[in-house]
């Protein structure tokens, strides 16, 4: 019983991702996810409450938005006694393999940018919560950094989201081309140099 309710439950998070990425929020709805996933909407009222809980469910999903976890690699040891400005490459760089390899995410973002509802703001938390849990990361025990951290963060945040999300319909963005490994190594390489050059860690003062 508790495996069926539970392969339903993502029979429904899955159809919420598909219609989000489809046909963005404006015609998002108890009923439009119940008719996609195939299933009555008493029991997507029943597992998941309202429409706002829902939606949430599927945020919180590993599949919808990287976990710290997976940005900050799978050396942990390592990753805590790597000064501040390699910290911070090694989560953008590995943020920006992991929100492409989400192509349901991706064209949601996209939706993002030309509609805004409180559904909307419902997905952005989990993405501020996720920012927030990144600056821990950065800072763990290391020495306080110098310069606007946040700042340098929030610009090369916003520049890897707006380029994975361009990278479905444009091959190159300028000179790099965005659909490419090759592409995508030589934007990491200038992740790693604004790093080094804009952060620097009192610890190495």
């Amino acid at each position: 019983m508790a495996r069926d309710r539970q392969a339903t439950e993502e029979k429904i998070l899955q159809a919420v991702g598909r219609i989000l990425a489809e046909q963005g929020f404006h015609n998002f709805g108890i009923n439009a996810v119940a008719r996609q996933a195939h299933v009555d909407k008493v029991l997507i009222y029943r597992y998941f409450g309202g429409m706002p809980e829902l939606l949430r469910a599927y945020a919180e999903k590993g599949s919808y938005w990287p976990t710290i976890e997976e940005v900050a690699g799978d050396n942990p040891e390592g990753f805590g006694r790597m000064p501040v400005p390699e910290a911070v490459a090694t989560l953008l760089c590995n943020f920006s393999r992991a929100v492409r390899k989400r192509p349901v995410t991706l064209e949601i973002l996209a939706w993002e940018a030309i509609e805004r509802n409180e559904l909307a703001k419902v997905l952005e938390k989990v993405r501020k919560d996720f920012t927030k849990q990144l600056y821990r990361a950065i800072a763990g025990s290391r020495g306080r950094p110098t310069g606007d951290m946040a700042a340098i963060v929030t610009l090369l945040t916003a520049a890897i989201n707006y380029l994975a999300v361009r990278s479905r319909k444009v091959g190159k963005y300028g000179a790099v081309n965005i659909r490419s490994e090759e592409g995508w190594r030589r934007l990491e390489s200038a992740i790693r140099m604004i790093s080094g050059r804009c952060i620097v860690s009192q610890e190495s003062m």
